[in-house]
């Protein structure tokens, strides 16, 4: 997945502009027309001028702490709005599955984020408050970074199957590239300038990239325009423009307002398309544009090899820790010997969380469930009944388990049992759940570990794709009216 923004928009309110004025306030129109203004409606719900004009604040202040030069106000409030549109989006859909960020997983959210910086929460704060972003908001920019995570992993993540023929086709590519898993060692980044040698398709690779979109129905005509568009972006750059504060300006890509920024992955982790654009290219090198079905691409390496370490203002609201999330699976592939790992098998009664039925139900229903367990009725047989996850005909049984295979709260849950133990009802972006340990077993996991390894890469390939591929079909199915830039609603109609 890309690196989301350093600073991600606070979620739009629910005002609706005023349709007229005392005579007080049509003296004053001229100094308040921000707030009676509309900047934008998505579907049902209004973005004002006046939210507008506050995110456009707070992008500058983001520009400014990565050291990205920001474009014009017009250029930098139309990019803002588009991205406002888009999380307004993402936030509709979450109502729709009743998905939600409570305060208490903001709060953890928060105390994790300290730690992995190696400070306290107030000191935390201290860091945020002095780059110019108030608590308030950077709370809020946090929760929006939360819920877009949940509603990808509810609609993207769960319908992505990896076979196992694919694991078997990476690995043995691995073998015949001389990757990790032949046991060659990894290729160091190579020097600004100097081409690099042929990496291992593991080692991390981070781009950031300019995307110019080009609607579905664009005619020839205008697929023309876009791509003098993707050039004149690349000319810019080769006469010496800086990348970031060209993707700023013009990129239609999520990550625009963060200089184009989409993180760090082991390098087959990206798609083919993006990996063929950047061979041979040493860190902060640009590719020449690659046409997509999406639209014009131009890429940057921003890094070979493992990255630098970032301050804790540039980890505001944190990306995921792809950086050391790669190097760890770097570090899988080229080890040898044994693995121990310890597996745990278990049951699981799953029930969602929908339209149909509430978050307080679905806690509700398993709770009457784990009662039905402890008073004598078969776990299994529950499960049959009462479980709407693919475990279900087989009583909940998930098999054996090794660490990371299920979403932290289950796993943390699970490990918590000891076996013949019943949980409480764990909420997960599944749903809720109701977990029995078995039994559990050390095993030697050393191949298993790389397949399950192999696994998240090929993952990796293919969610950031299928997130754009339904976020186009959201946008395509919702009523937009971007105000500001007509342009912007054909793409909105993508």
């Amino acid at each position: 997945m890309p690196v989301l923004g350093l600073l991600a928009v606070m979620g739009v309110g629910h005002a609706q502009p005023s349709g007229s004025a005392s005579a007080a306030g049509q003296a004053a129109q001229s100094t308040t027309r921000f707030v009676d203004g509309i900047a934008a409606v998505v579907n049902k719900q209004v973005i004002t001028l006046y939210q507008l004009e506050q995110e456009l604040k707070a992008a500058k202040a983001q520009l400014a702490m990565q050291n990205i030069q920001a474009p014009d106000d017009e250029t930098l409030r139309r990019q803002v709005l588009q991205r406002m549109i888009t999380e307004e989006l993402i936030r509709q859909e979450a109502r729709r599955l009743n998905v939600g960020v409570n305060d208490a997983q903001l709060d953890q959210a928060v105390a994790n984020i300290a730690q992995r910086n190696n400070m306290s929460e107030p000191q935390l704060r201290a860091e945020i408050e002095k780059s110019g972003v108030t608590w308030d908001y950077y709370r809020q920019s946090l929760r929006q970074e939360i819920l877009t995570d949940l509603v990808r992993q509810r609609e993207v993540d769960s319908r992505i199957m990896i076979s196992d023929g694919e694991v078997d086709a990476f690995l043995r590519s691995q073998s015949v590239t001389g990757g990790f898993v032949g046991g060659g060692q990894p290729t160091a980044g190579a020097p600004a300038g100097q081409a690099p040698a042929q990496a291992s398709p593991m080692q991390p690779l981070g781009l950031a990239q300019i995307l110019i979109q080009v609607p579905e129905s664009a005619s020839p005509s205008q697929v023309e325009e876009y791509r003098r568009e993707a050039q004149d972006a690349l000319a810019r750059i080769k006469a010496g423009a800086d990348f970031a504060a060209v993707a700023a300006a013009v990129s239609d890509g999520p990550g625009a307002l963060e200089g184009g920024d989409m993180g760090v992955r082991p390098a087959q982790g990206w798609p083919d398309l993006f990996l063929q654009a950047v061979q041979g290219l040493s860190a902060n090198e640009v590719s020449d544009i690659i046409r997509s079905g999406n639209g014009f691409h131009i890429l940057k390496v921003t890094t070979r090899g493992p990255g630098p370490q970032q301050s804790a203002q540039q980890q505001v609201p944190p990306p995921p820790e792809v950086d050391s999330r790669a190097n760890q699976m770097a570090a899988v592939f080229q080890s040898e010997g044994p693995m121990m790992v310890t597996q745990t098998r278990a049951r699981h009664i799953l029930i969602k969380i929908d339209q149909a039925t509430s978050d307080e139900r679905a806690r509700t229903r398993l709770e009457d469930i784990r009662q039905r367990v402890l008073a004598g009725e078969d776990f299994g047989d529950l499960a049959r009944r009462y479980s709407e996850d693919a475990s279900a005909p087989l009583g909940g049984d998930l098999g054996w388990l090794s660490p990371g295979e299920t979403v932290p709260p289950f796993e943390q849950a699970m490990d918590n049992l000891q076996p013949g133990e019943i949980s409480e009802p764990v909420k997960t972006p599944f749903g809720w759940h109701l977990i029995t340990v078995q039994e559990r077993r050390t095993e030697d996991m050393e191949e298993e570990f790389k397949r399950m390894r192999a696994r998240e890469v090929l993952f990796e390939r293919q969610v950031g794709p299928a997130f754009d591929d339904w976020l186009g079909r959201v946008r395509a199915q919702a009523y937009i009216d971007n105000r500001l830039d007509p342009r912007g609603n054909q793409l909105n109609r993508n």
